[in-house]
């Protein structure tokens, strides 16, 4: 009997120590804090940065070496303060509208208006269930989406605008246009993310919103005194070839920051903006030789800026091969739009916006429910259906186009009505930079 109470004794004292520990191991897996990676990061601030370098100096180059000489300086002072003025209204209301924690399939409310309930501590959700990022960072990220969308538009209205005008219609177009539609494409209760389009890294938020708003804009405003009659070539070409870099370096950040980890969904949107970028160059090159016996530089960095706007909305979901694919489809097309549909219709898109970032960004919105197949390279699961992921990504053009469209014909007749558009002729005749910023980007 003592060796009985013995072992009772012991068994009692083995539970008591095992229990807690059992229990402890039983404890529902959700219970686990998030984890923030540093790599992850470390990684997100600088993609954040190289975005802010396709905007400042890599756009503000690539447009002014398009114009003319005595427009320079205006094309590098628009694309800096759209850039500067939409960061502001980011941080005070366009986050909260875009990603605000709203139920709303249009908007996110104001919930997170100037920052509310933003600290150190918040966090952003990931790609990856329990990994986390500090909300400062993605803040930061889709700030630079933000600031350089409507930077991309003024290529359409470039050499006839008045700075007012510019502003205006942009403070007026991404409260209205891009943050709603930033909403609705990346937020989990966004319409066109609940209908299932996929659009990685900004086919629909960024390039063909943008491309939209240049056509209806070239057509409001109209065309530029002397078209068809005076020289208007670019003034750099290597200016533009360099801007033209530069928005290919800075690209990385754009779609393998859209992955919002540093794993190997990043490495596949890396490698994808190299190869569609590339093809795109080559097939530009290769569609001028044949029609114009000679390819140019132009033409190669149309190309490029063809390429990566192209891959944009497929870099995530798209192998490799179906990135070259998509590079060497998207050229001639836009090759088309630029030399031959706006000579046909006569509108003045002056550095063609709508050509290469539209046309561009809808072809690739659309091939992106192709190439995720399987089939072809893509990461679409075994009952991925073409077909239907096709129609879906045609949805979510259209919606975009209607949107952007309407809405900005609608915020370009009120500037319209409260700065008008168009400088005088005689400030137009002797340039932009001497008649809007007093100064000049050349002194002989």
């Amino acid at each position: 009997m003592k060796n009985l109470s013995k072992i009772a004794g012991l068994a009692a004292a083995l539970a008591a120590v095992a229990l807690p520990v059992l229990a402890q191991d039983a404890a529902p897996a959700e219970a686990a804090a998030p984890i923030i990676d540093k790599g992850d990061v470390a990684w997100m601030m600088t993609a954040s940065a190289l975005v802010l370098f396709m905007t400042i100096p890599g756009l503000a180059l690539f447009y002014g070496g398009l114009v003319r000489t005595k427009n320079m300086l205006s094309v590098l002072m628009q694309t800096t303060m759209i850039a500067a003025v939409v960061m502001i209204i980011w941080v005070l209301y366009g986050y909260s509208m875009a990603f605000g924690g709203g139920t709303s399939p249009f908007w996110g409310g104001l919930g997170k208006i100037f920052l509310k309930g933003v600290t150190m501590d918040s966090t952003a959700a990931t790609f990856t269930d329990g990994v986390v990022l500090p909300e400062y960072v993605f803040i930061a990220f889709q700030m630079t989406f933000a600031a350089i969308t409507p930077a991309l538009f003024i290529g359409a209205f470039a050499e006839r605008i008045k700075f007012s005008a510019v502003i205006l219609f942009s403070v007026l177009w991404v409260t209205f246009i891009y943050f709603p539609i930033a909403h609705m494409v990346w937020d989990g209760s966004g319409l066109i993310f609940n209908m299932g389009a996929v659009d990685f890294a900004g086919g629909t938020v960024v390039h063909i919103n943008a491309g939209i708003t240049a056509l209806v804009a070239a057509l409001v405003v109209g065309p530029r005194i002397g078209l068809g009659k005076d020289m208007m070539a670019p003034h750099s070409m290597t200016l533009t070839m360099v801007g033209a870099a530069m928005l290919w370096f800075g690209w990385f950040g754009f779609n393998a920051g859209s992955n919002l980890e540093a794993t190997s969904g990043a490495t596949l949107a890396l490698l994808n903006t190299f190869v569609a970028t590339a093809a795109a160059v080559v097939s530009w090159a290769l569609v001028e030789a044949l029609t114009r016996g000679k390819a140019s530089g132009l033409g190669a960095a149309s190309g490029m800026v063809a390429g990566l706007v192209a891959i944009t909305p497929a870099c995530g979901t798209t192998g490799p091969v179906g990135a070259v694919v998509l590079g060497l489809m998207v050229s001639p097309v836009c090759y088309f739009f630029v030399t031959t549909v706006k000579s046909k219709f006569g509108y003045d898109d002056s550095l063609d916006v709508f050509g290469v970032h539209g046309v561009g960004g809808i072809i690739g919105a659309i091939m992106t429910g192709v190439l995720m197949a399987p089939g072809l390279g893509g990461t679409g699961g075994d009952d991925f259906a073409i077909g239907a992921q096709v129609l879906i990504q045609i949805k979510a053009v259209i919606i975009t186009l209607l949107w952007s469209g309407i809405g900005s014909l609608v915020l370009l007749y009120i500037t319209k009505g409260i700065t008008g558009l168009r400088v005088s002729v005689d400030d137009e005749r002797q340039g932009l930079d001497l008649t809007t910023h007093g100064e000049s980007a050349y002194h002989s």
